[in-house]
């Protein structure tokens, strides 16, 4: 059985009417535990497309830049999206049972806040709407403030943005300090650890942009300290 048909049964089951503790509490354990986090970006990406007012032609292909998607699977991928959408659940619930089934895996809700965040900028605008169900999100989600401004800052281009802030760690921090995190970062982003905590082979995508912002970053803090070091 593919993902797009466990994640398809699973919203259909939600769809008719079986509650979504009861649908999540069945899908605690790999490969459940996978179809779980994609349709916890698809029903949240879904919702937040709508936060501005429009679902755009550009939200919808930014899900499918996060996601993967075979030919032979696009049909089930089509109905996820339209059932997740239509939905009466609301997007809190959503985060709160995700947040349930994840427990204290920061690194599996950053990729899951990181697939957000690709979706919201999709349509060359970061709407006030999105940056505040983003932000409701993370919150539910236990991010810290800085935990949300790092990852906003990497992906909203008029946000300020401080290499620090992107690896998340303070300014007046040791080197040797910094350039830990640094690597810890590069690990997390690996693709083996992605699937390892549940990031669906689909949606590894979501690695690319990390790395690339994350060794940005690095390059950045280390040109500075070179340039105060001489």
């Amino acid at each position: 059985m593919s993902i797009w048909t466990r994640i398809a049964d699973a919203i259909s089951a939600l769809a008719q009417g079986e509650g979504l503790s009861h649908v999540f509490d069945r899908m605690r354990t790999p490969p459940e535990r996978t179809a779980a986090f994609a349709i916890a970006v698809i029903a949240l990406g879904a919702k937040m497309a709508k936060a501005d007012g429009l679902v755009t032609r550009d939200e919808v292909t930014a899900f499918r830049e996060v996601f993967t998607i075979p030919e032979s699977e696009e049909k089930n991928a089509a109905r996820v999206f339209n059932l997740a959408r239509q939905d009466v659940a609301g997007y809190e619930e959503y985060a709160s049972k995700i947040k349930s089934l994840l427990g204290d895996d920061c690194p599996s809700m950053q990729d899951l806040i990181e697939g957000l965040f690709h979706i919201a900028i999709a349509d060359g605008e970061y709407h006030p709407n999105e940056d505040q169900f983003l932000l409701h999100v993370a919150e539910i989600m236990g991010f810290s403030e800085r935990g949300f401004k790092s990852i906003r800052a990497r992906f909203v281009p008029e946000a300020e943005r401080d290499p620090h802030d992107v690896l998340g760690v303070d300014p007046d921090m040791p080197m040797s300090e910094i350039k830990r995190a640094y690597r810890a970062a590069v690990r997390s982003s690996h693709p083996d650890q992605m699937m390892a905590r549940g990031v669906p082979k689909e949606a590894i995508k979501l690695a690319e942009k990390r790395l690339i912002d994350i060794n940005q970053a690095w390059e950045q803090i280390s040109a500075q300290n070179a340039q105060h070091a001489s």
